[in-house]
């Protein structure tokens, strides 16, 4: 019966478009991905890609290794020399180009020393160009001594009570430092993008797992469905057995085909390096590798998306109507866009199922919980939240669609 519902979705005209439509936005956003690895030749020529990619390797990885103070005063006499360049002094764009184009291969680097030399709201493109080798041993300090400073500003004064911010700073000082690094842009080009292919996967997925209740009703089958022996027992089962393995089988072939070759096309180098050693994420306090960020953002993702796709077939199988269950995952992916302006909520929004598909953000956001006297940050809180609410959800949907009058 499982496999007849299943058979069921995939048969209608309406769910076959969606489908491809599916297929074409994850191939358009994978092609978008890949051209987020951008390198300049010595000519100053622009391209992205694979070609991009191996060149920009071979760049960052003269440089692979941990970052302490020899290889951060190298960098600077480096940027300095380039500087120095009549290249780099030129007026003509083209020449800048060329002068960019031999700074490719510390650009993290340089990132890094450009945040931990400006105050912790700011960022100064230009400040490595002042930074002295004197000061190059003090930049994992001065990271920590910014989030202090910034902690201790009237603009947060009362954001955090005085435990929150000796959490924070912890956190901080617990930071495996001198950092190594390589190149790493692969990983970071995967999650850049790993939002949007979730988002839209949740919302095309809306599609499909919204009519496997009501269009019983719809079909006017509904009598005969719930008048025969299994009806109301197995038959109630399968649809749910048949929502669960769609949104999960579907979720996870998208989220395997978009990590294959956004991997294979740029390189999965650089996956044990912590997220720090990137422009995103030298501000976050979740001490983590660009593969553990993965792993939180594919699992994440998915508990998030089964999350919303469950809370729309109970609203199909409690309503009948899959025009409303259709609208669960709009409301729940865009309703806390329009209210992230409003400070107050921040806290509140930080615990929303939308996050759960955007955990790359969420793994920088500053949201913190006490919970039983413990302070942890918003991810394991919705990780675990969600997977209790799915849990509830699969037998109210059972019960109530079981328990439908026929009329």
């Amino acid at each position: 019966m499982m496999r007849f519902e299943i058979m069921k979705v995939f048969s209608k005209t309406a769910n076959k478009i969606a489908l491809m439509i599916l297929a074409v936005v994850l191939g358009i956003t994978i092609y978008l991905a890949i051209g987020y690895v951008n390198y300049v030749d010595e000519y100053g020529h622009s391209s992205s890609g694979y070609t991009a990619a191996h060149e920009l390797r071979e760049k960052k990885n003269q440089w692979a290794g941990y970052i302490a103070e020899e290889k951060i005063s190298a960098m600077l006499e480096e940027n300095a020399r380039i500087n120095a360049s009549e290249e780099y002094r030129s007026n003509d764009v083209r020449e800048n180009e060329k002068a960019y184009s031999k700074k490719q291969g510390f650009e993290d680097i340089r990132d890094m020393v450009n945040h931990a030399f400006s105050s912790f709201r700011e960022y100064d493109y230009y400040r490595a160009d002042r930074v002295t080798g004197e000061e190059a041993g003090t930049m994992y300090q001065r990271r920590i001594s910014n989030l202090e400073e910034w902690l201790n500003s009237e603009e947060v004064s009362d954001r955090y009570t005085p435990e929150e911010k000796d959490f924070l700073i912890t956190k901080y000082k617990e930071l495996d430092t001198p950092l190594y690094y390589e190149y790493a842009d692969g990983w970071k080009a995967l999650l850049e993008y790993a939002s949007t292919i979730m988002m839209l996967t949740v919302l095309i997925l809306g599609f499909l797992v919204s009519g496997i209740f009501s269009n019983e009703f719809q079909l006017k089958t509904d009598a005969v469905f719930f008048s025969s022996k299994l009806g109301r027992n197995k038959g109630v089962l399968s649809k749910i057995g048949a929502g669960f393995l769609i949104v999960t089988g579907m979720y996870w072939i998208v989220m395997m085909t978009y990590s294959g070759i956004m991997l294979l096309v740029l390189g999965a180098d650089g996956a044990g390096c912590a997220i720090q050693t990137g422009m995103g994420g030298w501000k976050s306090f979740n001490n983590i590798t660009y593969f553990e960020e993965y792993l939180l953002t594919v699992v994440g993702g998915y508990i998030g998306s089964l999350f919303m796709l469950s809370l729309s077939m109970f609203v199909s199988a409690r309503f009948r109507s899959t025009v409303i269950a259709v609208t669960i995952p709009f409301i729940l992916l865009f309703l806390p866009s329009f209210l992230s302006g409003i400070s107050v909520l921040s806290e509140f929004l930080g615990l929303l199922p939308d996050q759960l598909l955007q955990i790359k953000m969420a793994v920088n956001y500053f949201n913190l919980y006490q919970i039983g006297g413990k302070i942890v940050g918003a991810i394991p809180i919705i990780m675990v939240l969600y997977l209790i609410l799915i849990c509830v959800l699969y037998p109210a949907m059972y019960h109530v669609y079981r328990k439908t009058e026929i009329k």
